[in-house]
């Protein structure tokens, strides 16, 4: 089969839905025809000018990294610094780029849960889930019809709480409806009042689902016109947030532990706060930049925090109460490229997928 590149951003798209990305972020395609027939992929952290050229090497046209090479609007494309010159090398060289960020960060088969199976983590959930994603669907359906509109509305993707799918409620009741001179009821006579035993079905969507699951609603039902509300809902999506936090399978001495940390995911330094003499059971983690999570890791009794990009002053934050790692955002994230790797590896069998062999890090150590 030959997929297209609107093929592969579709299914990303599906596991790790632009919604979910921070209203800062530009997680999209940022260059190349979607129309396009796929040669190869490489997957990367990041898209820089090597990476272009090493993708140019192996006949890729489809370069997909974590990290957005364009944040800002670009003005012009003259080449003036590193990330206009990526551009101008990708568009030359028909190499398409797709930028899975943010939200890649925040589900929850994502970017943090890679970094917890590194470790070994556990029982591991979101560390801050996101609230205001979640919508509840009200519609009232004929008995004889429940089922069949029920299944179809799973299908597009309502009704999933966590671990369980087609999770709904459904109350019995009377509609009461008169068709005018110009409908075509499926149901009752044109100006006759009607009344019909009708189920009343209440079901959580994802917001970003809306218009999709709708679609199929009225798809499903018999009615001409649809009754249906929609409820924006407060509640959190526990399945979509930032950070993770796990639980090792037995405790650990702190300094075992940190050793573990370092040889797990190829660290060359860790920078932390103080030991607390106590052993590592519960641990938090948030791939790149994530001390704005430290209140939630201790807040859930995580004994560390693994992240990144953590200033001077913050690291003082810990109080004690909890040991704080740097080890450093290209660290905490390398394994991204690994994880899209399988994760494209998982739908596209028959193209060409291959990793960065490109050092990205722009730090070094000595």
């Amino acid at each position: 089969m030959v997929y297209t590149i609107s093929d592969v951003v579709s299914y990303l798209e599906m596991l790790a839905p632009p919604a979910y990305q921070e209203s800062y972020d530009n997680a999209q395609l940022l260059t190349g025809n979607p129309k396009e027939k796929v040669k190869g992929i490489l997957c990367s952290l990041d898209a820089t000018e090597e990476v272009i050229d090493e993708a140019i090497e192996m006949g890729c046209n489809l370069v997909v990294a974590h990290h957005p090479i364009v944040f800002k609007g670009l003005k012009s494309l003259t080449g003036k610094n590193y990330v206009e010159r990526t551009m101008i090398k990708a568009i030359k060289n028909d190499i398409a780029i797709y930028a899975i960020h943010t939200n890649l960060d925040h589900v929850a088969h994502g970017v943090n849960k890679k970094i917890c199976d590194k470790i070994g983590l556990e029982n591991t959930k979101i560390l801050a889930p996101k609230k205001e994603l979640l919508t509840k669907l009200t519609t009232f359906v004929p008995h004889t019809n429940l089922d069949e509109v029920l299944q179809a509305m799973f299908a597009a993707g309502a009704g999933k709480i966590g671990e369980y799918k087609d999770c709904s409620f459904i109350t019995e009741g009377t509609g009461t409806f008169t068709p005018s001179p110009k409908a075509n009821p499926s149901i009752g006579q044109k100006n006759v009042s009607h009344r019909e035993p009708e189920s009343r079905i209440e079901v959580m969507i994802p917001s970003h689902l809306e218009r999709k699951i709708i679609a199929a609603l009225k798809q499903a039902h018999p009615y001409e016109e649809v009754a249906y509300y929609l409820q924006k809902l407060e509640n959190e999506n526990q399945e979509v947030g930032a950070g993770m936090i796990g639980e090792l399978a037995s405790g650990v001495d702190e300094k075992e532990f940190l050793g573990l940390l370092k040889s797990k995911m190829n660290l060359k330094v860790i920078k932390h706060t103080s030991l607390l003499g106590k052993q590592i059971k519960k641990v938090a983690v948030c791939g790149g930049a994530g001390i704005f999570l430290l209140p939630m890791a201790k807040k859930l009794g995580a004994d560390i925090f693994i992240t990144s990009d953590i200033k001077y002053h913050e690291f003082f934050d810990a109080e004690n109460q909890i040991v704080i790692c740097d080890i450093g955002h290209y660290e905490s994230e390398i394994y991204t490229k690994d994880l899209l790797l399988e994760l494209l590896s998982q739908k596209f069998t028959n193209i060409a997928l291959y990793l960065t062999k490109v050092v990205t890090n722009p730090i070094t150590y000595i």
